[in-house]
């Protein structure tokens, strides 16, 4: 494929429930546009279809409102639409116009690709938060996410004997998932004591629909005595060449592990998700402003019509704050219509976007990652299965007083050097390094609070790895220009 030259009234990055509507929003204002995305299909995570020619079975039962998929999708087929699947974005440019570069992995090689756009939205989603414990690296344990793509994508089943674990609502919809493909649910363990919510309840009642979701989900797997606990979590998983088993534990109202509560619980899949950790990297790399959600995520600063601090740039979805499909798509419907300089929405739309925001916060302060994880940590546990540190190089790096932040651990212990570049043990690198060290996380960064990043690791100039042969097809280019 020749590298792209032409250029667009806008450029939308991320084809997930955002990426969409903001597309839907723009065409309907008559303007060209080009949308880039990694997956074989539109959907994102969300609306994850099954990959071409994948002997699946129907996974209609695994998605929501797929009329609003149906109707969004229909867009793409509109004249002035260039729709570009398989696209991994890995760094973006800005001069006369954003110049958004990729690869095109369709084939059997990568293609490098450019396009251009006057605007540019980004819609780039958010991955699954981690943290380490004993045995998270054993054949078997997987993200609640991973579960999910395999369910949704494949149509198989991690496991047969499963153990869903962390803290969120999107435990339900997995274990449900997974029940219905045929897997026996061992157990649904919540490290969230139901008390939260009750303190939440003016949002859950503005936001009834999301009640009745989980009820349904909760229904399905009260219908298979699938136990649901909340108040309990992992310790430690184990096993020789795979998952056999799993440690749980109570945890007390400050989230810490009740003495003697440990029970050992035979599987041989264990899904864990703590949340969402929102894809930032390439609005940081074009010089978006960031703070810090009240999940201690990094997320960009927007404006009410979801435009950044550069001018042209807009963000939508949960790279603005994880909240969920349907406020991705309230705010890829109102980025798109700004981006495409349209009056702004109707006034209900905003009402919309800041009842479901609201739930979103709420969801936050209802399902924090407790600390706990942290106490049961063995100075031989991986924290960077990239590098493959141990906890104990950094917890040692930072006893010496060679560390005092997650920067710097990766700098001179190297977790976040590998290939996931920090995206699985960052958030935990981050944790362990304020606490060991007494220092808050993203203390004393230089840029001030408006990029404060308690990771240490949004800022990448390459957003996705790409090969040597790529890189240096741009080097007569952008010889003098920092990529």
């Amino acid at each position: 494929m020749a590298t792209s030259r032409s250029e667009h009234d806008a450029v939308v990055v991320g084809a997930g429930p955002a990426g969409l509507a903001a597309v839907d929003q723009l065409v309907r204002a008559g303007a060209t546009v080009a949308l880039l995305d990694a997956g074989h299909g539109p959907g994102g995570q969300f609306w994850r279809h099954p990959v071409p020619g994948a002997p699946v079975r129907e996974v209609a039962g695994l998605h929501h409102d797929r009329s609003t998929y149906s109707r969004l999708v229909d867009t793409l087929h509109t004249d002035g639409v260039r729709y570009l699947p398989q696209h991994h974005v890995w760094t973006i440019t800005a001069g006369e116009h954003f110049t958004v570069h990729a690869v095109d992995r369709s084939g059997d090689h990568e293609v490098p690709v450019e396009v251009h756009g006057r605007r540019l939205v980004l819609a780039t989603g958010a991955y699954d938060r981690q943290v380490p414990f004993p045995g998270w690296d054993l054949p078997g344990v997987m993200t609640a996410g991973g579960v999910q793509a395999l369910l949704k994508a494949h149509g198989v089943p991690a496991g047969r004997r499963v153990v869903v674990a962390g803290t969120g609502p999107f435990l339900l919809p997995v274990a449900a998932g997974l029940v219905a493909a045929g897997a026996e649910v061992v157990s649904v363990l919540e490290a969230s004591p139901r008390a939260r919510w009750l303190r939440e309840a003016p949002a859950v009642l503005r936001n009834a629909g999301k009640l009745g979701e989980a009820a349904g989900y909760l229904g399905r797997l009260a219908a298979r005595r699938v136990p649901v606990r909340t108040g309990w979590t992992v310790a430690r998983a184990d096993g020789g060449d795979a998952l056999t088993s799993v440690t749980v534990a109570r945890l007390d109202r400050s989230g810490r592990r009740v003495a003697g509560s440990e029970r050992v619980v035979q599987a041989d899949t264990l899904a864990v998700g703590w949340g969402f950790t929102p894809q930032v990297e390439l609005a940081v790399g074009v010089g978006c402003r960031t703070r810090v959600d009240a999940d201690g995520s990094v997320v960009c600063e927007v404006d009410d019509n979801q435009q950044t601090s550069v001018p042209g740039v807009y963000v939508a979805g949960e790279a603005c704050g994880v909240g969920g499909a349907a406020l991705a798509v309230v705010e890829g419907e109102v980025a798109g219509a700004a981006a495409a300089g349209r009056a702004p929405l109707p006034r209900r739309t905003s009402r919309r976007r800041a009842t479901l925001r609201g739930f979103a916060a709420a969801v936050q302060r209802a399902h924090p990652v407790p600390d706990a994880w942290m106490d049961g940590l063995e100075d031989d546990t991986l924290l960077c299965r990239c590098e493959e540190v141990p906890v104990g190089k950094v917890r040692s790096a930072v006893r010496d007083g060679a560390v005092q932040d997650a920067r710097t651990a990766k700098l001179l212990t190297r977790p976040g050097m590998g290939w996931c570049q920090g995206r699985v043990c960052g958030y935990a690198t981050a944790c362990l390094t304020a606490r060991w060290s007494g220092t808050p996380a993203g203390s004393g960064t230089p840029a001030g609070p408006s990029s404060y990043d308690p990771t240490g690791f949004a800022r990448r100039p390459v957003a996705t790895p790409v090969t040597l042969d790529t890189l240096a097809s741009y080097q007569s280019r952008y010889a003098n220009r920092d990529l």
